[in-house]
């Protein structure tokens, strides 16, 4: 494509170096710079891609998107934010494929992956190829690919829907978060069917107060052609209400009557009804709806049973806000007779009003709360644990090293009793002092249980 398109597309108000070139790829990251790219000099938390310009260009970049001029000799599209211009462009260099793909997104602070995961199977019930983009599995035109943030940059994003529709893709499954709607990821997205799940407290590290958190979910739904709305939920009522052609339901709805789900606790049949309500809505005929819900036994870290050999109940869960946890342990409470057992921690440089709200829950709802750590990331484990605790350890166990913790949980469970891992479900690393090491809380309690 012609560097002229994307002056046009950006209104870049200067160019540098301006020269007749052909682009042939986009990148913002200089690993990811292939041969006559058009680079986007983006400002990121730790590093301003500005001061990458001229490694880019080294890999083989041909243009930049700039918000000041650099000083390299290659054309310059000077504009005033430069992760604004990524999505015009990249839509633009993708041929806009949401216009041709289906995109059926589900957002909320809860729920997200297992109602897309229950929506791909529906969809592959009803004999549609769909991608998948969610924070545990990526599928494109059929392939497994390796997983990143949950909602991709806006280049990668674009290039997956492209890729997906040159598979032979009709549709994909998503997660859309809030934060990627803050950041602009997901303009020039256009979705067919946008589901809400719920709102909760998370991300306030990031969007700072529950309204700022709302009006990021609200603006999705200026690009959605249909809107599915758990209205069981307070945002979710007043979502509702502001959207007065949504499609609406809570956890009595009969979306998902005569169907056998196999995920327990009530969060998931919300799940499955507000799943059955977005295909529905994509004109799937209901035959298809209950083999796809049906076809679904569980989903990777997600009240997923660990099962070997035991007389007791194991159950690892992704459950890291205060309802989350909330509603896996009262799930949990009903799968033995015995004690309920419960690992848990909270997670380092994110919302840390959230910490003792799931201390408060853990201690609350379990006859045994062992406090660990989740991905402490670069702040010190003593000092999350002790945000979780309030500064009184009494009503815990505490043991910070996850592995002791869960092999401490094991070795305490009797006949009848529920142990549930919660807070990283089916992540393979543990973030600790600035590293990711091998670390997955399913595997863990494997070996735990073989002992």
């Amino acid at each position: 494509m012609n560097l002229e398109r994307f002056i046009a597309a950006l209104g870049a108000d200067e160019v540098v170096n301006e020269a007749p070139i052909e682009i042939h790829d986009l990148a913002y990251a200089t690993d990811a710079v292939a041969d006559r790219s058009l680079f986007f000099c983006v400002r990121g938390a730790h590093v301003d891609g500005h001061e990458l310009a001229a490694r880019a260009v080294a890999a083989g970049a041909a243009a930049l998107v700039v918000e000041h001029p650099v000083d390299v000799a290659v054309p310059q599209l000077v504009v005033p934010d430069v992760r604004a211009a990524m999505p015009v462009a990249a839509t633009l260099f993708f041929d806009d494929p949401t216009r041709t793909l289906d995109v059926v997104a589900v957002t909320g602070t809860n729920g997200k992956t297992t109602t897309a995961f229950l929506l791909h199977a529906i969809l592959a019930a009803a004999g549609r190829h769909a991608g998948l983009l969610t924070n545990i599995e990526r599928r494109v035109g059929g392939e497994q690919r390796p997983t990143g943030l949950n909602t991709p940059e806006a280049i990668d994003l674009q290039r997956l829907f492209r890729e997906m529709l040159d598979g032979g893709d009709d549709s994909v499954v998503m997660e859309a978060t809030s934060i990627a709607k803050a950041q602009g990821r997901l303009e020039g997205t256009r979705f067919a069917v946008l589901v809400f799940t719920n709102l909760t407290q998370d991300h306030l590290d990031f969007h700072g107060t529950m309204e700022d958190y709302y009006a990021a979910k609200r603006a999705m739904f200026d690009h959605a052609d249909r809107a599915v709305v758990n209205v069981g939920d307070e945002y979710g009522r007043r979502l509702a209400a502001e959207l007065p052609d949504a499609i609406t339901f809570d956890a009595t709805s009969d979306a998902a009557d005569d169907i056998e789900l196999a995920l327990p606790g009530s969060f998931n049949r919300e799940n499955a009804i507000g799943a059955a309500l977005a295909a529905r809505a994509l004109g799937v005929d209901a035959d298809a709806i209950r083999r796809g819900i049906e076809s679904v036994r569980g989903v990777p870290g997600r009240f997923e049973p660990i099962e070997e050999g035991q007389s007791f109940t194991v159950i690892v869960d992704y459950a890291h806000t205060p309802d989350s946890l909330e509603n896996v342990l009262r799930a949990a409470r009903g799968v033995g007779d015995g004690k309920l057992h419960v690992v848990f921690g909270a997670g380092g440089d994110r919302d840390r009003s959230k910490r003792p709200l799931m201390g408060r829950v853990a201690a609350d709802l379990s006859d045994h709360a062992i406090l660990t750590s989740d991905n402490p990331r670069s702040e010190e484990p003593e000092a999350i644990a002790a945000e979780v605790a309030e500064g009184d350890f009494s009503r815990f166990e505490v043991e910070l090293d996850r592995r002791r913790a869960i092999e401490l949980a094991v070795s305490e469970a009797r006949a009848g009793d529920v142990v549930v891992i919660a807070g990283r479900g089916a992540e393979p690393e543990q973030e600790l002092a600035g590293a990711r090491i091998p670390f997955d809380d399913r595997e863990v309690a494997r070996a735990a249980l073989r002992r």
